[in-house]
């Protein structure tokens, strides 16, 4: 299975961007697909995920509100919508996807993608 995130770059603060991820090798409709982020220096920290339905979707505090995950599963795909974007937004995302949870710590995740850079500049 490979996810092959995209759409990053350079926005200004307060800019939109979206990215999304798609699927290939393995049709991934029952599984829970979501974000995380890696900010230079930092750990990896969890961003958002949705259940194979599209509902129950959960974010982390620091981007309820501003970012919004959605799911098309005809497309084998995940997006992540963020609006209002701060600096401390600027990180390499990466999607993710779990046959059964998506833990938060990122633990046990069955597939990763390579990540996609969004800089948000002051």
């Amino acid at each position: 299975v490979q996810l092959q995130a995209s759409g990053g770059g350079l926005v200004q603060a307060g800019g939109s961007v979206r990215l999304s991820c798609a699927a290939s090798g393995r049709t991934l409709t029952r599984y829970v697909m979501g974000w995380f982020r890696q900010a230079p220096g930092k750990e990896r920290e969890f961003v958002a995920r949705t259940a194979w339905r599209g509902d129950n979707a959960s974010y982390a505090d620091s981007v309820k509100g501003r970012f919004t995950i959605s799911r098309d599963n005809g497309e084998n795909s995940v997006s992540l919508q963020m609006n209002s974007l701060k600096p401390e937004d600027t990180a390499v995302y990466y999607c993710a996807a779990d046959r059964v949870v998506l833990s938060t710590q990122g633990r046990g995740v069955d597939y990763w993608g390579k990540g996609t850079l969004v800089t948000v500049s002051s």
